[in-house]
């Protein structure tokens, strides 16, 4: 088995040098390719590249302009700092950077500010309007609580918080005692340094946190209304519930509706028909349940009459979106998870219902989609290649358009991917994509690699992690074997929905099921299996140690959930505990639960080597699950390391450490399967 070499050499950059196959430091010097708008005559698009400095630990992303027929490319940026959420507004190109909206011309010239607000915005949306002048909107920070220092003004030096409700904590970050609120404001020639807060008096957000942004709002096409998501509910409320709503505020009047009232889960992503009648947005129908099924509703603004399209097609149990964008006033584009790999569809909406078309294929990601003239510009991906963006036309071969990354790639072994279908345990046929080594010999025997997906509603797709990344796996000798066990999305509605209040049951079983038709192949070393994950993969990892019956000899869990009724009582958004879990331990009809589906509960069987890892600033899955894990680990005698990152999430952000994160990961690997 081709192996990692040790310890790396910042200074001098010399970081695992292998060639030929995909390697860490590689991963680091891809550039990573994103779509942000294709030109209102739908020619040309603007697109950026980041790209890592592993000795500044940090990266840059610059845009550029590229013309679709011709492939000419213009360099836009090149300024210190990153510039994001570009569009176009008449002749020139908008963008954020420095917590500011510019603008230059489409070859990168004239570069001008066009905000000027104290404090700086998040994301901003520039629109033209019919006199020339642009109406902008923008997202910024307000305080809207009592700060620990303004309760001791005479203790500047004390070191303290104070908690009344949840929502204390999110995801990485401790409550900031501040809201972001949605303003707007008109530019006419010089930075626009004044604005109108929409949302002045509330403690509510939008973007929703954690991870909404500038898709979250939008101006009709006349410039007269706003519409744009918020979640207007706070503490215990806000953990216990997924409610937020769609809201339309006319500018004249100042009049607030809200366009999605009693309709319970989450409403998100709005936006208005070319000819400003019309408002869409998707939306989930079930408070509290964040997996649900995202419907495209349409709403007639005259009538108020909304429609639900997937029930209204009969296709609410087959497909769920992912997004949308209107094509034409009766037309949209589509992108739907569909057995592993996510898809783009045509949708039109006819006088007897309506038509879905699928326009993408073949085994790969297409994500983030523009409408262009004669097709589509969209993002692509696979296990082999990071993402690149092509062009797609109905019926015909994806066009490439950027070839950020070939020099790279065009130098490395492409691993095998296959597509194997498992006959799980009550009878079902489960997708598992199996990655071979660069160099695979079916006459050789190779270490193999259970993957267990997070989410837990997360498809196992053609995506293109830059930690999980199975290309790098599987250059290091190792098959990899990834099911779409139960609980994923692109399998219909019942595959997806079988893994809440049954993290313990049939998906182990699944995970089992693809282990060991795989290790009877004459090439996989039953002698010599692994298994990983992360999040509700990081639990699957802990559950499996305890009811594997000796067949891995090596464990990695990232992130995992080992003690439910610790993790139901340190976790921040309830509603997901809530609906996953069944709620809270103490009540009596979730005991199945916290008993059978607990890892903890297992640790007496634990007789395997395990390396766990956590992020200090982890407050989905806290630190403590992981310190627990190893604990237990250590006090029963088996083998057991934990590598903790103190300033990372429930993901590794840093170049540096996600170098430490891949040596640490292979070398485990190296002791333990050999």
């Amino acid at each position: 088995m081709k192996k990692i070499i040790g310890l790396f050499l910042l200074a001098s950059g010399s970081l695992f040098a292998q060639d030929q196959v995909m390697s860490p430091e590689k991963l680091w010097e891809l550039g990573r390719v994103s779509l942000d708008a294709v030109s209102p005559d739908g020619k040309s698009y603007v697109y950026g590249v980041s790209r890592y400095d592993v000795a500044a630990n940090k990266g840059n992303r610059n845009l550029y302009l590229m013309d679709i027929k011709s492939g000419k490319t213009t360099q836009l940026t090149s300024l210190e700092g990153s510039e994001y959420g570009a569009h176009f507004i008449n002749d020139r190109i908008a963008f954020n950077h420095g917590g500011q909206l510019h603008s230059v011309k489409m070859d990168g010239s004239d570069l001008r500010p066009l905000t000027a607000v104290e404090g700086g915005i998040a994301g901003g949306k520039a629109y033209t309007m019919k006199d020339g002048s642009l109406r902008i909107l923008f997202s910024k920070s307000f305080k809207t609580a009592t700060t620990p220092a303004e309760m001791y003004p005479d203790l500047p030096k004390a070191e303290f918080r104070v908690m009344d409700d949840l929502m204390y904590r999110h995801w990485d970050s401790w409550d900031d005692y501040e809201s972001m609120q949605l303003c707007f404001t008109d530019y006419k020639g010089e930075p626009a340094s004044g604005y109108k807060n929409l949302m002045e008096g509330t403690s509510f957000d939008c973007p929703v946190p954690p991870f909404g942004g500038s898709e979250s709002y939008t101006l009709s096409p006349d410039g007269k209304k706003v519409v744009f998501e918020s979640k207007r509910l706070s503490g215990k409320e806000f953990a216990e519930q997924t409610n937020s709503d769609i809201y339309m505020i006319d500018l004249e009047s100042g009049q607030e509706t809200n366009l999605s009232e009693g309709m319970m889960g989450y409403d998100k992503n709005p936006q208005f028909s070319p000819n400003g009648k019309k408002i869409a947005w998707l939306s989930m129908a079930t408070n509290g349940y964040e997996s649900d099924v995202n419907d495209l509703i349409i709403m007639d603004l005259k009538s108020g009459k909304k429609s639900h399209v997937l029930k209204e097609m009969g296709a609410y149990d087959q497909y769920t979106f992912n997004s949308f964008a209107w094509e034409e006033d009766d037309e949209f584009v589509v992108g739907i998870p569909t057995m592993g790999s996510n898809q783009i569809f045509e949708l039109e909406i006819e006088r007897k219902g309506y038509e879905l078309e699928k326009i993408s294929s073949g085994d790969h990601n297409y994500n983030h989609f523009e409408i262009a003239k004669g097709g589509y510009v969209v993002e692509r991906q696979d296990m082999n290649h990071a993402t690149e963006i092509y062009f797609v036309k109905e019926g015909k071969e994806a066009q490439k358009l950027t070839s950020v990354n070939d020099a790279i790639y065009d130098n490395l072994g492409m691993s095998k991917i296959e597509k194997r279908m498992v006959k799980t345990s009550d009878g079902k046929e489960m997708l598992t994509w199996v990655i071979y080594p660069p160099d695979f010999d079916p006459n050789k025997k190779y270490p193999t690699l259970l993957y267990c997906q997070g989410g837990p509603q997360s498809q196992v797709s053609q995506f293109y992690s830059f930690r999980w990344n199975f290309q790098l796996m599987a250059a290091q000798g190792y098959i990899v074997v990834a099911p779409n066990r139960r609980g994923l999305p692109g399998f219909g509605r019942e595959w997806n929905e079988k893994i809440s209040k049954d993290w313990g049951g049939q998906s182990m079983r699944d995970y089992l099921a693809a282990i060991d038709d795989v290790s009877k192949e004459p090439f996989a070393d039953e002698n010599n299996l692994g298994c990983i994950g992360a999040s509700y993969g990081g639990y699957s990892v802990y559950m499996l140690a305890g009811i594997h019956e000796g067949r891995f000899k090596s464990f990695i869990s990232h992130c995992g959930l080992f003690d439910l009724e610790s993790w139901y009582l340190s976790t921040e958004e309830m509603f997901f505990a809530n609906y996953d879990l069944g709620g809270p331990f103490w009540d009596k009809a979730n005991a199945e639960t916290y008993t059978k589906f607990d890892p903890k509960d297992y640790v007496q069987n634990w007789d395997t080597p395990m390396l766990v890892i956590h992020g200090g600033k982890d407050f989905r899955v806290p630190e403590n699950q992981g310190m627990e894990a190893f604990q237990a680990a250590k006090l029963r005698g088996v083998p057991a390391r934990f590598l903790y990152f103190p300033n990372e999430g429930h993901w590794i952000l840093s170049p540096q450490n996600g170098l430490v994160w891949h040596d640490q990961f292979f070398k485990w690997l190296d002791t333990y399967l050999k």
